[in-house]
């Protein structure tokens, strides 16, 4: 079987899951071609597992102080490159295509009729899941961003017979009673969130940033996002500030990580995101970086019980080889059951 896996790389989310399936792609008789696309190639890091990976400009959002700019996202985005790149991608070689959100890939599999299976957080987005923040424009660009022709969606909680648990590393383990709470808030002003932190003395926060560099600034140790250094501070922190992407939180709640909150102001995805958490109390979510909120949150901040998470990578890998893609629901119902210990 010959795959083309294709990753939307805006974020570190994407990136992350993909990871975890490659290894267990890689310990199959499976040839898979790896394509990435949503950000520039030299912003990517870690990579290695991916191998000689390809890479298009795609289509991405672009942020600015905890809002998408939805200006510069216009002016960022060449719909015309875009189209070059669906029409100049040749899927003649391959038996399958398979897209985490990312859409050069998916709008060539539907141009050149190839069968496309959508795995990702964004495919879970169906009726019953809970949506906030959302427009006619959210909702069409949701369903047409990546269109796929099977799709499994994931998520915290089984809202339709398509969604799985999420995919994380399950080797991950809680460490040591660690007083270091770890902040990744990409889409903030990074100066104005340590100043915030710099408020709270009488706590030690690591920030992670593609934008930072390492550092010491009073009691925030800054750090440029790292995979491994920061799979290293996430096992041992006493607790989690972070946006409500889907990845990280996950990890939060397999290793019982008290976790504070903040959806990107005008992302559906995100703002849905914080309802569900909400609706599950998986979390405490704010709508602003504030000392107040911040300090308010960390004074009450208890360890949560670890929500332990199957291996969903490894079943999904071994379901792929079956090759009967449009059969999902005995896979989410027996991972349903290992997740909730039945």
């Amino acid at each position: 079987m010959k795959i083309l896996f294709s990753i939307q790389g805006t974020g570190n989310g994407h990136i992350s899951r993909a990871r975890i399936l490659a290894k267990y792609l890689k310990e199959h008789a499976v040839d898979v071609t790896y394509l990435i696309s949503g950000r520039e190639r030299e912003k990517l890091f870690d990579m290695e597992v991916f191998g000689d990976f390809m890479h298009r400009k795609g289509l991405t959002f672009v942020t600015k102080n905890g809002k998408i700019d939805y200006v510069s996202t216009f002016l960022e985005n060449s719909l015309f490159g875009f189209y070059r790149d669906i029409r100049a991608l040749s899927l003649a070689e391959y038996d399958l295509v398979i897209t985490d959100f990312e859409p050069v890939t998916a709008w060539a599999g539907k141009l050149q009729g190839k069968p496309v299976l959508g795995i990702g957080h964004q495919y879970a987005f169906g009726e019953n899941t809970p949506l906030a923040g959302e427009s006619m424009m959210a909702k069409w660009i949701m369903r047409n961003f990546a269109p796929v022709t099977n799709a499994i969606g994931l998520h915290w909680h089984p809202y339709s017979d398509n969604v799985l648990p999420p995919i994380i590393d399950t080797t991950l383990r809680a460490t040591g009673n660690s007083d270091l709470i770890v902040v990744y808030l990409p889409f903030e002003n990074q100066q104005q969130v340590s100043a915030v932190l710099n408020q709270l003395p009488h706590y030690r926060f690591v920030q992670y940033s593609p934008e930072l560099e390492n550092g010491e600034q009073g009691n925030v140790s800054l750090r440029k996002t790292s995979y491994q250094a920061f799979k290293q501070d996430l096992a041992g922190a006493k607790a989690v500030i972070c946006n409500s992407g889907f990845e990280l939180i996950s990890e939060c709640l397999h290793l019982g990580k008290p976790i504070l909150t903040k959806p990107l102001n005008g992302q559906m995805e995100q703002h849905s995101n914080a309802l569900a958490l909400e609706q599950l109390n998986y979390a405490t979510v704010i709508d602003k970086i504030t000392t107040t909120k911040v300090g308010d949150w960390l004074d009450v901040a208890k360890q949560n019980e670890a929500k332990p998470l199957p291996n969903v990578a490894k079943h999904i890998v071994e379901w792929l080889l079956k090759g009967d893609w449009q059969q999902h629901q005995q896979l989410g119902e027996g991972l349903w059951a290992r997740e909730t210990g039945a």
